[in-house]
């Protein structure tokens, strides 16, 4: 089996807890991610009543694991599933073989569908689990592989209201579009979870806590004796308090900052104005705590059970547990030791934000997934980018001619566009003439101006060459001439004085 990736969900009353865990070929479960979105009036007794809040938190818990695993999509879930309405009864189911032969785990599972198709009014089974068998009239908890010829087996059947799994899966698959690939019932899950098979061989009672409900499941000889919901928990007490003029988020801060469990028989003080009164807030919450604690010490009589019966004690989960002073006062009326739950198998954590103890309803969903024989993926899986590459040449194939380039057009810049204007020739006044079979005239190349076809340079004249000096000879004639010359070209001073007068 290749790694998978698997998601569950738990809606509860207050809450709403999604996780991705992954699955490793050897079956060892790791833990990647919580994300938890708080609701209000979307969930009633674990049973949806608002479609469209209880799917909104839905979607934005999904959307936040979505962004712990890029590139993947959540494409199906694993749904928890309990509530006021979730119980266990018997049934009894017998096997008559032709002859004595050996039992088989095909047998059991037959056996075990023919449980889970038994018929009960407005109620749907969502699990089964073994009470006890018998082989030949013989007790035993474990059938298979014994011989024999009539088989008889006690089973609980885990049932809760049809509405509750209506809802569920019209919210998930029908408006989220997430396929719901199983159901488990979460105090079974929890109860493999964080019990030791020596307490449930010994006797012990796991409860859990919740906001509207308290769970109490019973184990005794390693199996399933008793298991019954309370319609009692942690928000009744937050409620009490509201009657102090709280609001219930305000309530809900001042219960888990400075309530106890304990009753205090030392007067309180009455506080002056604007200090609060935590006095009177643990005396609503002994007074509601006290009431859940008396009814979950009745369940060991409903059981038909003492509390020297359940040596292994009570196991505590569920936030309304972590109450201050709750396991004490539990501890002191039933006379019987009490722990927190913890995770007792093999889970790895990859992120050092979570914490098992605190996520217990929701990590046991995972590791009940991971149990399952046919795993199924929950998220998708990231398309492979697919680089395209050119085929390597080979000598035998043509080789192709590539296109010669072609010269890209002549640009003018806008200098020489002002030049063709002031010319008055028009760039675009030239068009090609249409090709025919008789050959045309080329038409004349436009006359450019001189900047783009300058002149040819004239060749440098020569410069004369100077004249030959001539020599004054004796004449008096040439001599007088000369002398004549000068005098008529030389200013007269006078004449300047007059002119600038």
């Amino acid at each position: 089996m290749e790694e998978k990736y698997i998601v569950a969900l738990e809606i509860g009353s207050s809450k709403i807890k999604g996780a991705i865990g992954i699955v490793d070929p050897q079956g060892t479960l790791s833990v990647k991610a919580v994300e938890e979105e708080k609701l209000y009036d979307g969930v009633r007794y674990g049973c949806i009543r608002n479609v469209v809040e209880t799917a909104g938190a839905i979607r934005n818990v999904i959307g936040r694991l979505e962004m712990r695993e890029p590139g993947r999509n959540v494409t199906g879930v694993y749904v928890s599933v309990g509530g006021r309405s979730l119980m266990a009864q018997g049934i009894e189911i017998e096997r008559r073989l032709p002859q004595e032969m050996e039992i088989t785990n095909d047998l059991i599972a037959d056996m075990t569908g023919d449980a889970l198709n038994y018929q009960l009014h407005e109620r749907t089974i969502v699990d089964v689990t073994p009470k006890e068998f018998r082989v030949d009239n013989s007790p035993t908890n474990r059938a298979v592989g014994m011989f024999g010829s009539h088989v008889s087996a006690r089973l609980n059947l885990i049932s809760c209201r049809t509405q509750l799994v209506r809802n569920l899966n019209h919210v998930l698959d029908e408006r989220l579009h997430l396929p719901v690939h199983d159901m488990f019932v979460r105090q079974i899950a929890e109860a493999d979870f964080v019990l030791y098979p020596e307490e449930k061989r010994q006797g012990c009672m796991l409860v859990d806590c919740g906001a509207e409900t308290t769970t109490v499941s019973i184990y005794k000889n390693g199996v399933l004796l008793y298991m019954s919901t309370i319609p009692m928990g942690s928000r009744n007490i937050t409620r009490d308090i509201t009657a102090m003029n709280y609001l219930e988020e305000r309530a809900e801060e001042l219960k888990i900052d400075g309530g106890n469990a304990l009753s205090s028989t030392e007067p309180t003080p009455m506080p002056s104005n604007g200090l609060i009164d935590y006095g009177q807030i643990n005396n609503y919450v002994a007074a509601r705590a006290g009431e859940i604690i008396a009814n979950i010490n009745e369940q060991i009589k409903y059981a038909g059970l003492t509390p020297d019966r359940l040596p292994a004690g009570i196991i505590l989960t569920g936030r309304g547990s972590k109450l201050n002073g709750f396991d004490r006062r539990l501890e002191n009326l039933t006379t019987l030791k009490v722990r927190y739950g913890g995770p007792v198998n093999r889970v790895r954590i990859l992120d050092g934000r979570i914490n098992a103890s605190d996520h217990v309803d929701v990590i046991s969903i995972l590791a009940a997934a991971a149990k399952d024989r046919e795993v199924k993926e929950c998220l998708s899986r990231p398309e492979p980018v697919v680089i395209a590459s050119e085929p390597l040449y080979n000598s035998n194939d043509e080789v192709r001619q590539q296109p010669s380039p072609q010269k890209p057009a002549y640009q003018q810049n806008a200098y020489q566009q002002n030049a063709y204007q002031q010319s008055g020739y028009q760039q675009n006044s030239y068009q090609q003439p249409q090709q025919s079979q008789q050959p045309q005239p080329q038409p004349a190349a436009p006359q450019r101006p001189e900047y783009q076809n300058p002149r040819p340079a004239e060749p440098e004249k020569p410069e004369p060459a100077p004249a030959p000096e001539k020599k004054r000879g004796f004449s008096l004639w040439g001599t007088v001439r000369e002398r004549l010359v000068n005098l008529m070209t030389e200013p007269v001073e006078d004449d300047d004085i007059d002119n600038d007068n």
